[in-house]
């Protein structure tokens, strides 16, 4: 593991100060015949204030892409486990996606001094060189590259060119990069135009399969379409149309947008969940939302507030299915041990048997808890998150907290608590609690030119046009 430096533990070493690091006791019995083994009490972190935590949790996590970033491209890893227990030994596997979430927790990381702006500047560079030297599809990304050497990692038999999805995620932390940097000095205005350059890339309108009215998830060059993935909604794909429709060099028209995603208007339907009214039609048709992601990944830069189209109030939509995960918890129907008010949250990521998209409904929960799900939820839900937060935090720190923040995910009810990190669960931690803090991503990325043409050209309505 690498040494952190000066400059990223400053507000560390500060806040560690408060925390008791080493509190040992020995309770010594004896006996004519045994002597009892020392036992090491727990350590307990000392209280901090909310404000002090919050910096906590972000600045540590946001080191899975400082000093566990892949050192060749600057990218993040896929996965980063401090057991050294790798799948494949893919630790030099770096991802599109979660590297523009980390893209995003880089920013904040600038703007609240945990790193130094040149430094921050400087693994920005490194990043986007790597972006414009990689392996490209007509612009777009793979999901996976081999970072020493820029060249595509299949992430599936036929998934071995462009990723439309995880492409939007990266343009959506590069734009919000482009907006932070675009007044600065030569070199910061010299990397936004590097990024404006990447952007106007991406042939968004290729993906439509010969013109149809609907965005293709993959493209192939050996294997072309054959993954044959249309992009329908509700999902968690909605940055990439609002992207496609923003761009200024591969546009796509709004019909796109109304007979692809929203399906000629079949993807608004109205419903209730555990008392808590939607007003779309989630992908596979879950009984009590989905997965958490689902109101995150498109929302980091997107600001939901007050953001509205023909098919619902996009802030309604992503708090009430928090509430409705953060509900199926607190009412715990399966009974699984340490679900409640301060320990809730179910999402995609590492489960007792690998990998689950986890949700609050009967088949997709399996007992495992995700931080990212909570804490990635303050803007929608902050006194529950909160909550969540300290609880892990004070109560569960020695199984859950690591160098780069909380643990992927834990389950009680199994004693399982694995050591292990997702980029792409990581990122939104930061990002999220910043925008609930300061809404800095949201400011960024809303204030490009093109995503508000982009936003009115699909007849969305928000504050920020």
């Amino acid at each position: 593991m690498k040494k952190y430096s000066v400059s990223r533990i400053s507000l560390m070493a500060w806040s560690i100060s408060l925390v008791i690091l080493s509190t040992t006791a020995f309770n010594s019995c004896y006996s004519q015949t045994q002597t009892a083994e020392p036992k090491a009490l727990p350590v307990k972190p000392a209280v901090l204030s909310d404000s002090v935590l919050l910096d906590l949790v972000q600045q540590q996590t946001i080191r899975y892409f400082t000093d566990g970033a892949e050192p060749t491209s600057g990218m993040a890893r896929e996965r980063f486990h401090t057991d050294n227990d790798y799948p494949d030994n893919d630790k030099n596997v770096v991802t599109s996606g979660g590297s523009g979430f980390g893209v995003m927790a880089l920013l904040v990381a600038i703007d609240r001094k945990f790193i130094p702006r040149q430094e921050g500047l400087q693994r920005l560079q490194k990043i986007v060189h790597f972006l414009e030297t990689a392996d490209r599809f007509h612009g777009a990304w793979p999901h996976w590259w081999n970072g020493e050497t820029g060249k595509v990692k299949p992430f599936g038999e036929k998934d071995n060119g462009a990723d439309l999805v995880e492409t939007s995620y990266m343009l959506q932390g590069l734009l919000c990069a482009r907006q932070y940097f675009k007044d600065g000095n030569a070199e910061e205005q010299a990397l936004a135009k590097q990024i404006d350059q990447l952007w106007k890339d991406v042939e968004f309108d290729w993906f439509r399969k010969g013109g149809k009215n609907v965005l293709y998830w993959h493209w192939s060059p050996q294997y072309a379409w054959q993954m044959n993935f249309p992009v329908h909604g509700y999902n968690e794909c909605l940055i990439m149309y609002v992207l496609a429709a923003s761009s200024p060099t591969h546009s796509i028209p709004a019909e796109v947008y109304h007979e692809g995603w929203a399906e000629n208007g079949k993807m608004r339907s109205p419903h209730t969940a555990l008392g808590y009214p939607l007003q779309l039609r989630y992908q596979g048709n879950p009984p009590n939302g989905a997965p958490l992601f689902w109101s995150q990944y498109s929302y980091l830069g997107l600001d939901p507030n007050g953001l509205k189209d023909r098919y619902t109030d996009y802030w309604e939509e992503n708090t009430n299915q928090t509430l409705i995960n953060y509900t199926w918890c607190v009412n715990n129907p399966l009974q699984y041990r340490g679900y409640g008010k301060d320990n809730w949250g179910l999402t995609a990521s590492y489960s007792v048997k690998f990998y689950a998209a986890h949700a609050p409904d009967k088949e997709n929960d399996k007992g495992v808890i995700s931080p990212t799900a909570a804490l990635s939820s303050f803007p929608y839900t902050p006194k529950e998150s909160m909550a969540a937060m300290k609880h892990w935090y004070y109560d569960m720190n020695d199984k859950l907290w690591g160098p780069y923040g909380f643990y992927d995910g834990f389950s009680e009810t199994e004693k399982w608590f694995p050591l292990k990190y997702l980029a792409i669960d990581q990122g939104p931690i930061p990002v999220m609690i910043e925008n609930y803090r300061t809404g800095l991503l949201w400011k960024l990325f809303m204030s490009c030119p093109e995503v508000k043409q982009g936003l009115k050209k699909l007849g969305f309505k928000s504050p920020a046009l």
